[in-house]
């Protein structure tokens, strides 16, 4: 699967200056602009920054045609093709998505490098999307990350302050941050493992419970910091504002038993930790059997089940019961008496529900044309809570 990419040029004033001649690229993934800012250089000699997604015409967000503004310094030499682009405020872009706003992020980020004593050499644009503007910084001193997001991702820089001094071995290094979304991290070596097998997740189980068991002292000093509180009191209330306007008939009663069902799990006798809130391989990088969980934007405080859910989404049944397994074993060595097992049937449908609630708060939170990205999540996932809902065999009996 490819892109047809048309890319719709302004100059730093936001200028509209027409479009470069579409191209192909063999890379599906419409928030990778690396690729893009790769071929237009290649093919036209143009430098450019892609500042934010205008159209897409696929039903996911990968593949199609695709148009994408960019702000360039100069006008290319090729000459540009007319393109009509809505090129209207809304309230609710992203500074890294308004001419002008990458090059400030990169001032900043540069500045902090050489305080650091770390100056960059090169700097490449990696993403740019709703959730977050990635760019890599490169110099003599190494390689580091400059990550800005919006702001219901902004306690990101919390979590990774607190990891920092709770678990430096298994985490992202937070090398500096703005208090306004932008964070600067070192690198972390190896590669996102997507499409893990399962003898890798149950490493990747391991290797992250000693952060949540570290975190049970410091939920409190979490939420103090920022960290959504999602807590079994707290969390029926988040579920319903984020959900309001969207059609959740069908999953009425598993809202309106949501309290009960988490006072059986608050009996099942596991306590709240930090929860990473989208612990999928492709969030865990690894080298030399060294496994470290980044991406931290999603992260909130509550019950640990939420997460090796997450974990374990996608493998077949036969895969998920080990996994699943070592984990209730893990926590019933630091909690006797606990019922895990029971905890994760509980929370199975709770779980698909707070994701979709997840995804109608970036829904309601980003600019009318960057919800492509996200059009059929809540849709997916309160289908998916209302199969796991009925499905009451799989709760075992206390």
């Amino acid at each position: 699967m490819s892109r047809a990419v048309t890319l719709a040029l302004v100059d730093a004033a936001g200028t509209p200056l027409g479009a470069l001649p579409p191209f192909d690229l063999p890379s599906p993934w419409w928030q990778e602009v690396a690729p893009i800012v790769a071929e237009a250089r290649r093919r036209y000699g143009v430098e450019v920054t892609v500042l934010r997604l205008l159209t897409g015409d696929a039903p996911q967000p990968m593949g199609g045609a695709v148009t994408y503004l960019g702000q360039v310094d100069e006008p290319p030499s090729t000459p540009l093709l007319p393109a009509r682009v809505d090129l209207s405020a809304d309230p609710l872009r992203a500074p890294y998505a308004e001419p002008g706003g990458p090059a400030r992020s990169l001032t900043w980020a540069t500045g902090e490098l050489r305080r650091l004593d770390r100056p960059a050499r090169t700097v490449t644009q990696q993403r740019t999307w709703n959730l977050s503007a990635i760019w890599r910084l490169d110099g003599p001193g190494g390689t580091a990350w400059l990550k800005q997001v919006p702001a219901f991702f902004r306690h990101e820089a919390a979590v990774l302050r607190w990891l920092g001094r709770a678990a430096p071995e298994g985490t992202p290094t937070l090398l500096a941050e703005d208090g306004d979304g932008r964070m600067l991290i070192d690198h972390v070596p190896g590669e996102d493992r997507y499409g893990a097998p399962v003898e890798e997740r149950l490493a990747m189980a391991a290797d992250y419970h000693p952060v949540q068991v570290r975190s049970v002292a410091d939920v409190a000093e979490l939420v103090a910091a920022g960290v959504p509180d999602l807590r079994a009191d707290a969390l029926p209330g988040w579920m319903r504002a984020r959900l309001a306007g969207y059609d959740t008939a069908p999953v009425e009663p598993l809202l309106a038993g949501l309290a009960a069902r988490l006072d059986e799990v608050r009996g099942c006798g596991l306590p709240d930790t930090i929860v990473h809130g989208d612990l999928h391989p492709g969030n865990v990088r690894a080298d030399a059997g060294r496994h470290v969980v980044i991406d931290w934007g999603d992260a909130f405080v509550g019950h640990p089940a939420f997460d090796v859910l997450r974990l374990v989404e996608g493998l077949p049944d036969a895969a998920v019961a080990p996994v699943l397994a070592e984990w209730g074993a893990r926590w019933r060595a630091e909690a006797p008496g606990c019922d895990p097992e029971r905890a994760v049937a509980l929370l199975r449908p709770v779980a698909s529900l707070r994701l979709a609630a997840v995804y109608a708060m970036i829904l309601d939170g980003i600019e009318a044309s960057e919800r492509v990205y996200h059009a059929t999540d809540v849709d997916t996932y309160l289908e998916r809570a209302l199969a796991q809902a009925a499905t009451v065999s799989g709760i075992p009996a206390r």
